[in-house]
């Protein structure tokens, strides 16, 4: 499999490449990213193959946007897929500190969480200018869940689905302005909530179909018998899989340690390096269409890519199958049950 070979989603309106780029670390997740570094990365993203970009208003407070509409401006439409997201808008505010939010030197922007229609519309037209793009491919509902906004999820929920949400995204996909909508999170259970709600073309699902957790798996199978795909973000889970010892931001607990540790183990006997199990093994779900990976610079994606690209011998995953590494019922590249 190459990063660039591609997949149809949205009905055959888009092809996403099998692997993306994750925009986030562009903006100065954690750590200061210049300008001219994030256009190494989009640089070097771009002669690999890569031609699915996902960014945010969030990300960097209107920094990502900014970084990787300039980039794009310069390549042909028509040859890249661009998502972004709606859910927050960004207003102005001077007092913004280092670090807010993780942001190592954010724009002078507060986000404030609004679902409702106007929001929605409002958001779209915002990043079309910050994009400097006449149309965005995907729009994607921001960080929408109970974990996510704890006892205010219910007014925000309302907001999506009462107060014309999904109806903005509806229309905007009708009239053509988005080929496609659909949800970019971290929480699995209101992916399904939302596809009662409203026909979602894709869902971008950070860290919870990966090779250390599959309990999002019966999501998945639903995913794939409504024909929504599924983009699989977070593969390596905030780092746990690449060795920083991270998991969902934070230090990872002592018993995903050493799962992950059991995994780069067995994963060591047949020659594979851990990432690039965890790089290949999403996309042997049918419902995946697409991986995407945040890289910070151009040696990452280098990196990224070779793993993303190297075979893996059926044999290991048999061997992570016996050891209870592996649900039994998760699809696995190369499968030959």
């Amino acid at each position: 499999m190459k990063v660039s070979d591609r997949r149809a989603v949205a009905g055959g309106r888009l092809q996403l490449t099998r692997f993306g780029l994750g925009c986030a670390p562009l903006a100065g997740l954690y750590e200061p990213a210049s300008e001219a570094e994030a256009r190494a990365v989009l640089q070097a993203a771009w002669d690999a193959g890569l031609r699915s970009f996902d960014t945010a208003p969030y990300y960097g407070y209107t920094a990502s946007e900014h970084r990787v509409g300039r980039f794009l401006r310069e390549q042909p439409r028509e040859d890249f897929v661009l998502s972004t997201k709606v859910g927050r808008l960004m207003r102005p505010d001077a007092g913004v500190p280092a670090l807010d939010n993780g942001w190592a030197e954010p724009l002078p922007f507060r986000p404030q969480f609004d679902y409702g229609y106007d929001a929605v519309m409002r958001s779209f037209e915002d990043s079309l200018q910050r994009l400097g793009l006449a149309r965005i491919d995907i729009l994607l509902v921001h960080d929408i869940g109970r974990l996510t906004h704890g006892d205010a999820h219910a007014r925000h929920w309302q907001a999506l689905t009462r107060g014309g949400g999904f109806r903005a995204l509806e229309t905007l996909r009708r009239e053509g302005r988005i080929a496609a909508f659909g949800l970019g999170v971290n929480e699995a259970a209101v992916v399904h909530d939302s596809l009662q709600e409203a026909q979602l073309d894709c869902v971008l699902l950070a860290g919870r179909y990966t090779l250390l957790e599959q309990g999002a798996l019966s999501l998945l199978d639903e995913c794939a018998r409504r024909g929504t795909a599924l983009i699989v973000g977070g593969p390596f889970n905030s780092g746990l899989l690449a060795g920083n010892g991270k998991f969902d931001y934070a230090e990872a607990p002592p018993a995903l340690l050493a799962r992950a540790d059991a995994l780069r183990r067995t994963c060591a006997e047949f020659d594979v390096p851990l990432q690039t199990a965890a790089l290949q093994f999403p996309l042997a779900h049918p419902a995946v269409a697409s991986c995407v990976a945040g890289m910070r610079d151009a040696r990452q994606v280098a990196q990224n890519t070779a793993w993303f690209e190297q075979p893996i011998p059926a044999a290991l995953w048999t061997a992570l199958r016996a050891r209870g590494l592996l649900a039994e019922a998760a699809p696995c590249p190369g499968d030959a049950r």
